[in-house]
């Protein structure tokens, strides 16, 4: 698969352009993250340098790192989608003049996202896929709010008809999630997808999936977790039990849950954390209560059984790390995958090109050497990824 830009509006020379606006967009976070923190230390700084997420911040800002929101990210995300929203933009009204952009960059894709995606997802996703995004939704301007989470993301795939489902988008979201034992990532929702006869590439598991989540939302009230099994979840177990996990389908990543957290727990959890932050910035100690310790390890127990079970019902364990993937390395480095496309494709068209001028020769010196088998043409290289 090519996608030849001399056929095109484009040039690379186009592409470069938005690549080094990027770049520019960049740095300006960069310097907006470093005097961000020196305006919030009022310490005089020394000349020690730590790295913090691949930038440089003098070493007396550490302490205020950890200790404010900022340690989180949150700020330097916020700004990131705010200067490189317009860049976005104009990318994808670019790219969206060459044919088979987004299946040449899933093409490259690197290997945390290529493990996941099987043969039959490839010729899926190169015949059919016509565009692919990802958004910070909770911030965003549709959103009509900037109070939400940056972190949050919408990961959106556009189909043209095919013979697998009937839908033309598939999207799945990620909310940005806190627990009270400390731990915080991405969870989702099941999104189920509308197969057509005999064309599951999850042979029954995402259906399952969202079937068992429904009954799930419908039985519970949202701030209790019910402590056995519904008869959906069962068949669900039963059915992963039974299916050897190993390759499956791509798109049983839409129907990846992660921990159960609600926004609720999430917002209480995040707020302990703050002020735990706080206490510690101002060297005191957390208030406590006796008992609260024992009351806390019990806590965690529950919490612990309660992960194991949902891990259980899992057809997609890996589906928060894919969503990072997606987010911050498929997505930002769009233009880098389809210039190795392109690159790759020139490479081996020229290595056809040189075997069929060598076969001539190959012809002639027949009598002095063994005869070579030319009755097959060389075999142009596959690509990888």
């Amino acid at each position: 698969m090519a996608a030849a830009l001399e056929e095109t509006p484009v040039s690379y020379e186009d592409l470069a352009d938005i690549e080094r606006d990027f770049d520019d967009a960049e740095t300006e976070i960069s310097m907006y993250l470093f005097f961000f923190l020196i305006n919030a230390c009022a310490a005089p700084l020394s000349a020690g340098i730590v790295i913090i997420s691949d930038h440089r911040v003098p070493c007396r800002l550490r302490s205020e790192f950890e200790t404010t929101s900022i340690a989180d990210f949150e700020i330097e995300v916020r700004q990131q989608v705010a200067l490189t929203a317009p860049l976005y933009a104009r990318r994808t009204k670019t790219v969206s003049q060459i044919p088979n952009f987004w299946p040449l960059v899933l093409e490259q894709a690197p290997p945390d996202i290529d493990q996941y995606i099987q043969p039959s997802d490839s010729a899926l996703l190169l015949s059919s896929l016509l565009s692919f995004s990802v958004e910070h939704f909770e911030i965003s301007s549709k959103s009509n709010t900037t109070s939400g989470d940056p972190r949050s993301v919408s990961i959106r795939f556009e189909f043209s008809p095919n013979e697998y489902f009937s839908d033309t988008t598939l999207e799945k979201k990620f909310w940005y999630r806190r627990s009270k034992d400390g731990w915080s990532g991405l969870v989702s929702e099941p999104v189920r997808i509308q197969w057509k006869k005999d064309r599951d590439l999850t042979g029954g598991l995402l259906d399952m999936v969202c079937s068992a989540w429904e009954v799930e939302q419908t039985a519970s009230d949202g701030t209790t977790k019910p402590k056995e099994l519904t008869p959906q979840q069962k068949a669900l177990k039963k059915k992963i039990e039974n299916t050897g996990m190993g390759g499956l389908s791509f798109f049983a990543w839409f129907g990846f849950i992660g921990r159960k957290i609600s926004a609720e727990e999430s917002a209480e959890a995040m707020e302990k954390d703050k002020e735990m932050r706080k206490n510690r910035k101002n060297k005191s100690p957390p208030e406590s209560a006796d008992g609260d310790a024992v009351e806390d390890e019990e806590e965690d127990d529950e919490e612990d059984d309660e992960e194991d079970l949902d891990l259980s019902l899992e057809i997609f364990p890996d589906g928060d790390e894919l969503a990072i993937a997606f987010t911050e390395d498929l997505w930002p480095s769009a233009i880098k995958y389809f210039t190795q496309a392109q690159e790759q494709d020139a490479l081996s068209d020229a290595d056809f090109e040189s075997d069929d001028e060598e076969a001539p020769n190959l012809v002639e010196n027949s009598d002095e050497e063994s005869e070579p088998d030319l009755n097959t043409r060389p075999a142009k290289k596959q690509r990888s990824g």
